[in-house]
């Protein structure tokens, strides 16, 4: 179909040492973004790929990524998907969010900074949500809780498409098939 394919380790991927590991300490979404429009800027200069027609996607904290991305610099991306995605880190997981970010009572503004429901508003460019009902990592209210913030700011180009008895890793292949099939939907329609 033409597509090149990027998948880059941003910072905060394990493997590249302590200053890399910690780089999003109170700030996740912000240096991440950095490497990705670093990423976007390598496949324009060097594999002849127009910055008018590349798209992301991810799942869970790729999920959350796609968020950041279009809602803080949405000339970045032409169109997201974002999958089982984190909206407000002060209802994810404690143990892990509060090596990051402390705690949502003892730091609001690392979590405020952190959390893409506080940036809904920069939303500019078509945008896929997928969310599995029963999810045990990152709760389906999450989604429901952004798509509220969607409407409240009269967002109209999103769309959510909800998976009832999927878990965070989908188990059915008729989800898969569903999901991917929406992603190259999204892309090949705004791509």
């Amino acid at each position: 179909q033409g597509y090149v394919v990027l998948d880059m380790d941003y910072r905060a991927s394990k493997g590249y040492g302590r200053d890399w590991r910690t780089a999003i300490y109170r700030q996740m979404g912000t240096p991440e973004i950095q490497d990705l429009r670093d990423g976007v800027n390598w496949l324009v200069a060097n594999a002849n790929v127009d910055r008018e027609r590349i798209g992301t996607y991810g799942g869970s904290y790729g999920g959350f990524m796609t968020f950041m991305a279009l809602f803080t610099a949405p000339d970045l991306f032409q169109a997201g998907a974002a999958l089982r995605p984190v909206a407000d880190w002060a209802h994810y997981n404690t143990p892990y969010t509060a090596n990051i970010l402390n705690t949502p009572d003892i730091d609001p503004i690392a979590y405020e900074r952190s959390s893409p429901i506080y940036f809904a508003e920069g939303l500019q460019k078509p945008l896929l949500m997928n969310a599995p009902m029963v999810d045990d990592n990152v709760f389906f209210v999450d989604v429901v809780r952004l798509v509220q913030r969607m409407i409240e700011l009269e967002k109209v180009d999103f769309e959510t498409a909800i998976y009832p008895v999927e878990p965070h890793g989908f188990v059915q292949p008729s989800s898969w098939l569903d999901e991917y099939r929406r992603i190259f939907k999204l892309f090949e329609e705004n791509l």
